[in-house]
């Protein structure tokens, strides 16, 4: 069975960054989509970043392109969320997510098996 467990989240100021960590454990990982997606309270859950584990190709919300950085470590079946230049508004809980294919709908975390226990970031102004 697929495990995902999420760690380096906390609070840090504007304009900081926080890297987050998902280790990923039980499965193959090689034709997995792994992703990112964060829950604001109050709002639903979006994607912020997603990649294919196969050849590392990435897929970013508009809101955090150039801000963020998803890559992941094949040897350790790491994947991480590097988050610099940070605002209020990325204040969320930050949740891996990951499906056993090739995903094309990115976005849509129906598509998606997978997720861990949420890690929380707090961003202060």
């Amino acid at each position: 069975q697929v495990q995902l467990v999420e760690s380096g989240g906390g609070l840090v100021q504007a304009g900081g960054s926080l890297r987050l960590s998902c280790a990923a454990s039980g499965g193959t990982f090689g034709s997995f989509t792994m992703a990112w997606f964060r829950q604001a309270p109050g709002k639903e859950r979006e994607l912020v970043a997603a990649i294919y584990w196969s050849d590392g190709n990435t897929y970013y919300a508009d809101s955090v392109k150039g801000r963020f950085t998803i890559s992941r470590d094949n040897v350790k079946n790491m994947v991480y969320l590097q988050m610099n230049s940070l605002k209020p508004e990325d204040t969320a809980v930050y949740y891996c997510a990951a499906q056993a294919r090739r995903l094309i709908l990115w976005a849509t975390s129906d598509e998606y098996r997978y997720w861990g226990q949420g890690t929380q970031v707090t961003v202060s102004s």
